[in-house]
């Protein structure tokens, strides 16, 4: 009679053992899938910010693009892209401050780098426009970068 006892604490004892191991190993299953969702939430972002980035520039442009309204300007030595049609207003797209920024202003009114709206990370934007074709090489707050190239109808350089 003292077997039955001893037999039941070690049933108990089993069951409570596997139990144990069963919610460790769910633990371990979760833990593991939170990890890799952070990893694939933040490639995400990274890639949202790329993609972004390049493509509100090739917005802008591809709006403004009439004859001479994309051009190259610089704003206290940070080069920009000058996005204007109707010769009262222009928009400047720059980085500055780890920032693409995008600045609205009279055409009258000296522009300054610290005025233009930030509007997506970015550590820096190179500028060049040849025979209609401009080129934006945009780095991103990650370090990498994207290049774009885009053919302009109307602007400078278009046509000839």
């Amino acid at each position: 009679m003292k077997r039955e006892p001893i037999q039941h604490h070690m049933d108990a004892l089993i069951a409570l053992l596997l139990f144990g191991v069963f919610a460790a190993c769910v633990l371990a299953v979760l833990l593991t899938g939170a990890d890799a969702y952070r990893r694939l939430t933040q490639r995400d972002q990274a890639a949202y910010e790329r993609r972004a980035c390049v493509q509100y520039v090739a917005t802008k442009v591809r709006q403004a693009d009439a004859e001479g309204a994309v051009s190259l300007a610089e704003i206290e030595g940070v080069p920009a892209l000058a996005l204007g049609r109707d010769g009262e207003f222009v928009t400047y797209i720059y980085c500055h401050g780890g920032w693409l920024r995008e600045l609205f202003i009279w055409c009258e009114e000296p522009p300054a780098p610290q005025d233009g709206r930030e509007l997506l990370p970015a550590q820096g934007l190179d500028l060049s426009l040849e025979d209609g074709l401009l080129t934006v090489r945009l780095s991103g707050a990650r370090g990498d970068e994207d290049t774009l190239l885009l053919s302009l109808r109307g602007g400078e350089g278009a046509g000839s």
